[in-house]
């Protein structure tokens, strides 16, 4: 089998579960892929092995099996980009904070080997958005699992963000930005902004202004087999606009257009693992000492 793990740091309290996730993957006979700090940080552990170091997926010859990501939720959708339409199975190993992505404990290292190796897990596919814009503004890149957000670049003025569905007019927002969510986004800056959870299967997008002057202007969900359309006005010359962790500048007037994307990303699922418990754990629900 033919693993990548894609590592950005190692938190102190990490460390020791990290270790014990590739040594286990070692024992195994696994050919390991990672990137070049990623091995750096093992080498100062003493562990050395046949890697393959590069710095993206692009520089290995054979696509591995899947991906560990090891970090948080931010972490996972930096490997996103790297494998786009690969289909490679994407793991999360949590040593993060919040999780709702990377929702496997750092603690649980050796039954996520075990698991992986013997084949208990299913793949649960997530759907992602893409952008076009007449310049091509993200490249090749133009996709999301999150959102795609639009927002004012400074603190002055806010911005209007015009708003259609498949050419009909639904409504202008006067805010400092709005959000498109996918399911999976629908739980980080949707969430955040008052938007609604969303099951993983649901269809659906998100739309959710940020901080809109009108009350009245509430978050609304639209089926994903919908073409979203945004026009962007305001007293400023520029404005952000940014799929997940990816951000570049746009001008007034700019317009985008927003669909579902052809592909999905297929994350790993271990037995007993479901998104009821997910949102359960991780929002605390039912811990209220009067339950």
């Amino acid at each position: 089998m033919k693993v990548a793990i894609y590592c950005k740091r190692v938190p102190e309290e990490a460390v020791d579960s990290v270790l014990i996730l590739v040594n286990e993957l070692m024992s195994k006979n696994v050919q390991l892929y990672m990137n070049a700090s990623f091995s750096d940080f093992l080498k100062s552990k003493n562990i050395s092995g046949d890697f393959i170091i590069g710095s993206s997926l692009e520089d290995v010859d054979t696509a591995p099996d899947m991906l560990i990501s090891i970090g948080g939720d931010g972490t996972i959708l930096d490997t996103v980009t790297s494998i786009g339409d690969s289909e490679i199975p994407i793991v999360g190993f949590n040593t993060g904070r919040l999780g709702f992505l990377a929702n496997n404990a750092k603690e649980d290292a050796k039954q996520i080997v075990e698991m992986l190796m013997n084949g208990n897990y299913e793949l649960e596919q997530r759907s992602l958005l893409s952008l076009e814009t007449n310049d091509k503004l993200f490249g090749e890149n133009n996709f999301a699992l999150n959102e795609l957000t639009v927002h004012k670049k400074d603190s002055a003025s806010m911005m209007t963000i015009h708003t259609y569905i498949n050419d009909e007019y639904l409504n202008s927002y006067w805010a400092d930005g709005l959000i498109l969510a996918t399911p999976t986004g629908s739980t980080a800056y949707s969430l955040s902004c008052g938007g609604p959870i969303l099951i993983p299967q649901s269809k659906s997008f998100v739309i959710n202004p940020i901080a809109p002057h009108n009350l009245s202007a509430r978050p609304i969900i639209v089926s994903d087999d919908v073409e979203i359309k945004l026009r962007i006005e305001g007293r400023e010359d520029e404005f952000l606009a940014t799929l997940d962790s990816r951000t570049r500048t746009i001008s007034n007037d700019t317009e985008l257009k927003v669909v579902k994307s052809q592909f999905c990303i297929n994350l790993v699922k271990f037995e007993e693992q479901n998104f009821y418990n997910t949102i359960r754990n991780k929002l605390l629900w039912g811990m209220d000492k009067r339950n």
